[in-house]
Formats: C-alpha cells, structure tokens, sequence
C-alpha cells in the first residue's frame, strides 16, 4: 500500500480494497475508549483545585479577566467617546421604549441605566449595547396592557358624571407587571445559563428571527400611529388584534399641532441620519441627531403646546433613583408563556449580535454566559422595576462605530445616565410624545430593510422563504407570543417535510475517477454494469424509510415483492411438474415391470419423456432471468444515527435482494463512528449479513463486486481488467486473495 504525490494536480493511490473488517485491521481501530469512565468524569467534575476554581470564576465574571488588562493608552479616548454617544441615544430610546412598554417614561431611564452595569461585571460582547429595544419592549406592553387595561381604572367624575383614567393606579399596576415579568424572565435566562442549554437560539432560524422583529417592527409602528396624530385609540389585545386598529375612525380628532411635530421631526431624523451614513467615513463620529429631544424640549415648552394645542408630552419625570421593590409573585402564573417566548427572542437577539461583533473583530462570545448575563441584567433590573431588556442593533452600531473597544463603554453610557435621572431627568416633562414616535420610526429603519430578504431568499431558498413570510404574517395577525409559537412550529414542520421527502440518486463513475455521482445530473458519467449504487440526500430513519425503499424500487426499477411472488410460483410450479414427472415415471415404471412379465425378451426405455422434462426445467430457469444486476450498493455517507425501524429496512432490503439474486453492500458510515457502533450495538451483523459487506468507500465496494461477479458477465470482467485507465487519478488494486 502506498501513496505518491508527483503533482499538485494529480496523486496516485495503491491499496488493497477495504472492507469493514480489513478497515479496522489497517487503521488500527482501538478497542477501547479514549474518553475517561463516566465516574472518573463526575469525580473530575466534582474535584476542586486553584486552577480549575480560577477558571470557574473567570468564566462567570468575565470582567475580572478584561479588566486588570485594561490599557488606558489604546482604549480609554474610544471608550469615553462611544459612551457619550451611547449615553445621548439612551435617552431618547429609554422614553419612548418606555412607552411601548406600558410604563411612565423615567422607568426606561431606570432601564437603560441599571441593567447596563450587571452586563459589564458579566458579559462578553466588547462591542454590544445593552438597554430597551423596541421589539422586546412592544412585548412587554402587550403584557401589561392585557392584565392592566385602561378600562379597569376609570373612574366617575362626581361633578358632570364623565369617566376620568385614574392614571397613578393604572402605570403603578403596570410597572408592578412590568418588573415582575422582566424578573421571570431573568431567572429563565440565568437557569438556562446555568444549565448550559445556549443551544436552544438554534432553534430559531436566521429566517425567523427576521421575519418575527419586522413583523413584530410593524406592530411598534402601528402602535406609535395615536401619537403621531395625537389621537387616543381603544387598544385591543389577542389574536387579531391589529386589525381592529381603528387610527382611521378617529383621524377626524386628529391633533394638527401633532402632526406638524411629526412631519418637521421626521424631516430632520431621516436628513441627519443618511448624512451620517453618506459620509460616515468623513466624519470623526456621527451627529447625535438624538438631541433632537433638546429641542423638541425646548420649543414645546416655551411655545406651550400641551396647553395651547393639547399636545401629548411625557409628563412628570422625578429625580432620583427608586428603592428596589420585590416582584409580584402572584403574576407569574399567568405572564409565564409570554415570559419564556420573551427570554428566547431577547436571547436570540443577544447572541446574533454578539457573535456578529465577535467575528468581525476578532474574539470569541461565550454563548452559554451571555445567556447568563442577560439572565443577571434582568433579574437585577426586575428589582429595580425595569422592564426587560436585550441589545439594540442601532446603538450597538454607534458603539462600534464611534470607537469602543471595550465594556468600559457601558460604564460611560450608566454615568452619563445617572446625571441625567439625578439632575436632567426633569427637564424633559414638556417634551412631546410625537417627537419619540419619530425616533422609534428612524431607529426601525434597520428592521426594515429585512424586507429586501423577500427577493434574495426567492433565489436562493424558497423554504425559508415560507417561513420568513408565515412568521411575518403569524406576528402581524397573531399577539407576539403566539405568532412566535406558531412560526417556531412551522420552521420545525418544514424541516420534518424536508427530511421525509429528501432526493434519491443512483450513482455511476465518472470516467477515470473513483467518484460517483448522480447519473441523471451528470452527462459523462455511466452506471456500472449490473451494479445499483443507490443514495438518499438525507438520514434513513422512521418517517422516511418507507419512502426510502419505495424510491430504490423505482430508481432501480426492481420490483423485489412482484420478483420474489414469481419464484415462489415459479418453484411451487417446479414442484408440482417434479411431481407429476414422479408420478409418470412410476407409472412407467410399472408398466415396464408388467411389459416385461409379458415379453422378457425385450426391452425399452421412455426416454422422450425425460427430454421434455429437461425441456421445461430449462424454460422455468429462463423464467427468473427477469433482470441483469447482481450487486446493490446503499451509499450511507449522510447517515448521521439509526434506529429501529432503519435496522428492519435494512435488514429486508439484504433478505428481499438476496433472494432474488442480489448481494447487497453498505458503503460510507465510517464518517460517523455511531453509525457503526449502532449497527454492532442493534445486532446488524450477522451470519447472513457480515460485517465483511461494509465498504470504506463505494469505489471499494465497486470493485469488490466486479471481482467477485467478472467471471459471470464479460463485459464487467473486461471493465475490471482496463480499470488502469484510472492511474492518472486514483488507483484501487484487489488481490485474489481478498476475502469476502
């Protein structure tokens, strides 16, 4: 055996065909396992020692490892400015997320400031920004509007009888519900952490994830439409309930003074935000366009637009910092589905940026600790009666891309936020809630563009295509939890559909090569005479198999049922020939005996009887010849596990072939050690079926087939013996001595 390498485009191979058995003898299969006794692995686990405690707890606090190697020099002039910058966005996001949230808008200053500090001590994103986010946010107001509806807090005016909104009790409900989801929500992040179960994102597909935040970006807009036009609307909640939005029944209401913020605000964003990126490259960072707030601030305040025009503003921001409050247990009964879908969609967000940044730039993102951070920010932040929150990609961006190297950056933005809620927080009473359904609007732009994923994914997948289009649809149409639950079993439907209705191949060579491909995709390749080499695009297992056989039937075009139905009547019709030959032959017999009391002095003998004897044993032989394969050969190479039901397949499918006069070869399951150890494990192998019939490769199992059977067909035995014509590729000798 031997291997030459006379050029970089060609290599010459010189071994013996390898079978299982041979396989195992030249690789030197080991006969035990390299991995430790599962009791050596829970003692290991449970030993404690300075390096692996050292280990454990950098793992868990990450900035204990960044932090004593922070450089001031490279980082410190990145870090300050990307904090400032962040620090302004925060507070234009942190109201008017607020308000998406069901909560009076200080609290999504509370929110942007005190969860962003746990993700510091526990995160492992330099380059993400924690705080409010519009998807997440319009989910928790989904919440609390549903158990805190406006209805349940009016009151009678004692003096004309009208039913005035008792709005104290109604947003300390709300902030109670609020805070208490974003607890729940937290110890399911942190539990999961914790349990290592990162993986549970994968689930969501990139196609999901995207059409569930643009649908769920529709949902943010349409629910910003009562402060665009300053209207107030009746909110309904539940499946269906974008389309009882009835903006339109009270457009006639509409607050013109609202509108013309509106318009003169949205002007201004959309201007200052494309000169940002028109000249992003120019500029030493972008104009914080966000302090468009200062002067919404400003104008409305001195142009008295809430009493003049009856203008919305936020309202009372107080000063100061609130005791933390213990959530309402109580509640969690009924917000635990909705806290679970918002856990996973606030994860999923979390890590796709995470990992976005970690691999532009070069660091790796623990998946299973960031879940843990984000399970500590919010559980942390429910205290403090913040709603929940995950990474927003716009201010993520502007953390990127104003200099921030670090997680330093979040301490910067939590100063620069604390100044505001101790000292500044108040200024902002007067500023109209028109102008923050304007920010919401620009800052949606980057959830938008997921739209031109509709054309790309048309070209590329239409799979995905379905699904991104269902969950867009299920979001719109459905509440935000259900519209989740219901894309997440559509994304799972498609992926059972795909793997029961896979694609069947039968494979011939290409000429000169030892590789095998599809004959109906490829021009030059031809199959191998009295050779079936048959592949499935995917894993045999319980919901395919069935198809699996079916298929290799039809690809093949032997019918092994209707084949074997004609021996057995082909051999019950021999019987009963032979029988009835017996029976004449006795008879004969017995009249030769009588014959020859008669005259002893002759003699005779039947012997055109036995000619037609042989005359129809030869015919019923040419009966069975009803096809010219003699080898089948099931290519495995995307098999990843078998079960049950594979094992009966495969087993009838040597039975059924084998009786017809077919050996039948396994080839390519030595890329997954499982599969061969489960075949060994199951039983598989035995007297009828050696593991002698599996193959290395399909060449081998080829060649194999043509050295048994080259006797048999001339043809075949003639391609053996001009198979040198390989030797400027690949060359696989068989010697005679090879056992079977």
């Amino acid at each position: 055996m031997g291997v030459q390498e006379p050029g970089s485009s060609e290599f010459y191979v010189d071994r013996n065909v390898l079978n299982e058995i041979s396989l195992d003898e030249v690789a030197r299969k080991r006969t035990f396992s390299i991995k430790p006794p599962l009791k050596e692995r829970v003692k290991d686990s449970l030993r404690c020692s300075v390096p692996k405690l050292k280990r454990s707890v950098l793992g868990f606090l990450p900035v204990l490892s960044w932090l004593p190697r922070y450089s001031l020099r490279d980082n410190a002039l990145g870090d300050l400015t990307s904090g400032i910058s962040v620090g302004i966005m925060h507070l234009p996001m942190g109201l008017a997320y607020s308000l998406l949230a069901g909560t009076p808008p200080v609290y999504g200053l509370y929110t942007s400031f005190y969860p962003v500090l746990v993700y510091i001590i526990f995160g492992t994103s330099k380059h993400i920004s924690m705080g409010t986010f519009a998807v997440t946010s319009l989910m928790v107001g989904t919440v609390t509007q549903t158990l805190a509806p406006n209805s349940n807090y009016m009151t009678l005016n004692g003096t004309n009888g009208t039913a005035v909104l008792d709005s104290t009790a109604l947003y300390n409900d709300r902030v109670q519900i609020a805070s208490s989801l974003t607890v729940l929500c937290g110890i399911f992040q942190f539990a999961m952490g914790l349990l290592q179960v990162g993986f549970i994102a994968t689930y969501l597909s990139d196609p999901l994830v995207r059409g569930y935040t643009t649908g769920a970006g529709i949902q943010v807009v349409l629910s910003q439409l009562s402060s665009t036009f300053g209207i107030s609307t009746s909110l309904y909640t539940g499946p269906l309930s974008q389309v009882y939005v009835n903006v339109c029944r009270h457009l006639p209401m509409t607050n013109i003074g609202a509108v013309v913020i509106t318009l003169v605000s949205l002007v201004v964003l959309i201007t200052v935000k494309e000169l940002n990126t028109c000249y992003a490259k120019k500029l030493p960072a972008p104009i914080p366009i966000e302090l468009i707030v200062v002067i919404g601030t400003i104008i409305s305040y001195y142009a008295n637009l809430n009493g003049l025009y009856k203008v919305a503003v936020v309202g009372q921001i107080p000063r100061g910092l609130l005791a933390p409050r213990n959530p309402d247990i109580s509640l969690w009964g009924s917000v635990a589905g909705s806290a679970f879908a918002l856990a996973i969609v606030g994860y999923a967000i979390s890590i796709s940026l995470g990992k976005t940044f970690g691999l532009k730039h070069g660091y790796k993102v623990d998946s299973n600790q960031e879940l843990i951070a984000l399970g500590a920010c919010n559980l942390v932040g429910g205290f403090f009666q913040c709603h929940f929150v995950t990474p927003a990609l716009s201010r993520s961006l502007l953390q990127e891309t104003t200099g921030g190297k670090t997680q330093m950056v979040g301490l910067v933005s939590s100063v620069f936020m604390l100044i505001i809620i101790l000292e500044i927080g108040t200024l902002f009473q007067q500023l109209p809630k028109a102008v923050l359904a304007c920010i919401v609007y620009v800052n949606l732009k980057g959830i938008f563009v997921q739209f031109w994923d509709i054309p790309a994914l048309w070209k590329s997948n239409k799979v995905d295509l379905m699904v991104w289009l269902v969950t867009l649809v299920c979001t719109i149409l459905l509440n935000l939890d259900m519209g989740l639950a219901v894309a997440v079993a559509f994304s799972i439907i498609t992926v059972i559909v795909r793997s029961q209705l896979p694609n069947y191949y039968i494979l011939g060579r290409v000429p000169g090569t030892e590789i095998y491909l599809d004959i109906d995709a490829y021009e030059e390749v031809k199959e191998i005479p009295g050779v079936i080499i048959f592949r499935s695009s995917t894993t045999m297992y319980y919901t395919n198999a069935e198809l699996y056989l079916d298929a290799l039937q039809k690809k093949s075009g032997i019918d092994t049922g209707k084949l074997i139905t004609q021996k057995k009547k082909r051999e019950a019709e021999e019987k009963r020939q032979a029988k009835t030959e017996e029976n004449k032959a006795k008879k004969e017999a017995k009249k030769l005996v009588n014959w020859a009391f008669e005259k002893s002095s002759e003699a005779g003998f039947p012997g055109d009887d036995l000619k037609t004897q042989k005359s129809s044993t030869n015919g019923d032989g040419e009966m069975g010849s009803s096809h010219n394969k003699h080898t089948l050969i099931l290519d495995l190479s995307t098999a990843s596990f078998v079960d049950t039901v594979t094992l009966k397949t495969l087993r009838n499918i040597f039975k059924d072939f084998k009786e017809i006069g077919i050996a039948t070869y396994l080839t390519g399951c030595q890329g997954e050690f499982c599969v061969v150890e489960q075949l060994s494990i199951a039983g598989f192998f035995c007297e009828s079926i050696p593991k002698s019939c599996l193959f290395a490769t399909v060449h081998d199992a080829v060649l194999h087939s043509l050295r048994v059977h080259g006797d048999k067909d001339i043809i075949l035995y003639d391609y053996v013996s001009c198979h040198s014509s390989m030797l400027p590729f690949v060359v696989l000798q068989s010697t005679p001595n090879q056992l079977i």
